[in-house]
């Protein structure tokens, strides 16, 4: 059974993201999202609510099969502890391929995992969670950049986030 890990912050999961994390079952035995934890990011959400709002957009979809979790530590210990052979990355046309190739190298040196880098669909390359956070803070529809699950805990988190201020 060959095992591919799509790591990320997911803060919230976009179209973009779920698209790559269903191509990626249609290559592989089992897809286990994991959402890392990062000390130096400031998430809007908490990562229980990030695997939450993934879950329930990929069940939403047909996907329940998909495991959705998170790590606080190195993706290649995650990789290691499950048996997973390939790490999975959506790259867009923003530079993700230069950030992205460091961490690929690093990764294979720690944990001998591969990664495969998928192109983003060109309909929705253009589709990030800071982009996506940036148009619902100004009042923009966010219908179609986010899985419809996604919208009203968007929403809810940013009247929280004004109500703190």
């Amino acid at each position: 059974m060959t095992i591919a890990v799509c790591p990320g912050s997911f803060d919230p999961v976009t179209s973009g993201h779920l698209d790559v994390i269903e191509r990626c079952t249609q290559f592989f035995d089992n897809v286990h999202v994991v959402v890392a934890i990062n000390a130096n990011k400031h998430p809007m959400f908490s990562a229980q609510e990030r695997v939450a709002m993934i879950s329930q957009a990929l069940h939403d979809d047909g996907y329940p099969d998909v495991v959705v979790t998170t790590t606080d530590g190195l993706i290649t210990d995650y990789c290691t502890r499950v048996g997973a052979s390939v790490i999975v990355k959506g790259l867009r046309q923003n530079g993700d391929y230069e950030a992205e190739l460091g961490m690929a190298l690093v990764n294979k040196q720690l944990g001998k995992v591969e990664t495969l880098f998928l192109p983003a669909n060109p309909l929705k390359e253009h589709i990030s969670s800071s982009i996506v956070k940036d148009v619902a803070r100004h009042g923009g529809d966010v219908t179609g950049l986010v899985p419809p699950s996604v919208a009203p805990r968007l929403t809810e988190a940013l009247r929280n986030e004004s109500r703190a201020l």
